[in-house]
């Protein structure tokens, strides 16, 4: 009896401890989110991935329909923290636009729904180029880097 109390101790002190570990690490993310996405309140997918240097990008959407709204030319990459393809491809896209100078703003659909159906987001990742107002280009899904770098030389 005494051996199963005591083993029954050790687990409940390791799944404390995993519940600390896991609010002092959101504590942590949530104080970039908040530089990203300002107050709103995010999901824990979001959360997992404001620290990862290939999102830090981030743009709202009050911020790409005022730019869009100008007039001022902005590239969109519309992507999902839970979309596997966007997970494989965003670390080959910043990389890249970072080395040609491109810069893109990045959408979260998953955070921001509404973004889909406002401009058409039919899968990710999507990215969209606008000039003086209106989309100019697009492409859907991944590329291969040659492709990648052919597109991004005609939207700097």
């Amino acid at each position: 009896m005494k051996k199963l109390l005591i083993i029954g101790s050790v687990i409940v002190v390791l799944f404390a401890a995993i519940i600390v570990l896991t609010n002092v690490s959101n504590q942590s993310k949530l104080e970039i989110a908040k530089k990203l996405y300002g107050d709103k309140e995010l999901k824990q997918e979001t959360i997992d991935q404001v620290d990862d240097k290939n999102y830090q990008n981030i743009m709202l959407p009050d911020k790409l329909e005022e730019k869009i709204k100008a007039g001022e030319p902005v590239n969109a990459y519309f992507f999902s923290p839970i979309c596997i393809h966007c997970q494989a491809f965003t670390p080959v896209l910043m990389p890249i636009a970072e080395e040609l100078g491109v810069d893109i703003a990045q959408l979260n659909v998953y955070e921001y729904d509404d973004l889909t159906d406002k401009y058409n987001i039919e899968a990710t990742p999507t990215f969209i180029r606008f000039e003086d107002g209106k989309e100019v280009n697009r492409f859907v899904g991944a590329l291969k880097e040659e492709d990648l770098r052919t597109f991004l030389n005609t939207v700097k």
